[in-house]
């Protein structure tokens, strides 16, 4: 589990209604808080009209509590859920960009393209663009070994992309109940 100074690195999930202005207010609410947001990452989700921010911030459970309380109040949020790495399949992507020249010349290309389960997806005259798909520390130790031996011109890695280890979404769940209860009261 990630660490910093005591406090734990959770992913707070949220699924709402893609309103024009509810981004700001989720971030007020981190920021109130004085609590980072590491990475951040929204996609419709996979329920029609539904969106899911997927956030990461180091917190402790008290205050990431507090904050998933805060965001389920807002009238355009239909859930929010906080979790810890060990409830989560997570991924992260990253794209390098490399000189050409140096990228050939280096030995051990097809070997380190191996070791970090990387793959080429761009060669031009100029450049090499190299992804990477994993972990903070995968994405982190591929960027430092090739900082290390031939340099990197660009570097970019995404927000945390999501999904609990649980047989269905708990936004689903939450929304099969409350049509249980509808239908028990007609």
């Amino acid at each position: 589990m990630n660490y910093v100074k005591n406090k734990t690195l959770f992913t707070v999930i949220i699924f709402s209604e893609n309103t024009v202005g509810l981004l700001n207010q989720i971030t007020i609410i981190f920021t109130r808080r004085q609590l980072n947001i590491e990475t951040l990452s929204v996609s419709p989700s996979a329920i029609a009209g539904v969106h899911k921010f997927t956030i990461t911030t180091f917190a402790d459970e008290v205050t990431i509590g507090k904050i998933v309380k805060q965001i389920d109040k807002r009238v355009d949020i239909l859930k929010a859920y906080y979790n810890t790495d060990e409830d989560l399949v997570y991924q992260e992507i990253a794209l390098y960009k490399l000189s050409t020249d140096l990228f050939v010349k280096m030995g051990g290309v097809e070997d380190l393209i191996r070791k970090y389960d990387a793959r080429v997806l761009d060669i031009s005259e100029s450049c090499v663009v190299l992804e990477k798909n994993g972990h903070y520390e995968e994405t982190q130790a591929l960027f430092r070994e090739l900082s290390e031996r031939i340099g990197v011109l660009q570097f970019i890695r995404s927000g945390r992309i999501a999904i609990t280890k649980s047989k269905v979404e708990r936004l689903s769940d939450m929304l099969a109940s409350v049509e249980e209860r509808i239908r028990r009261k007609e």
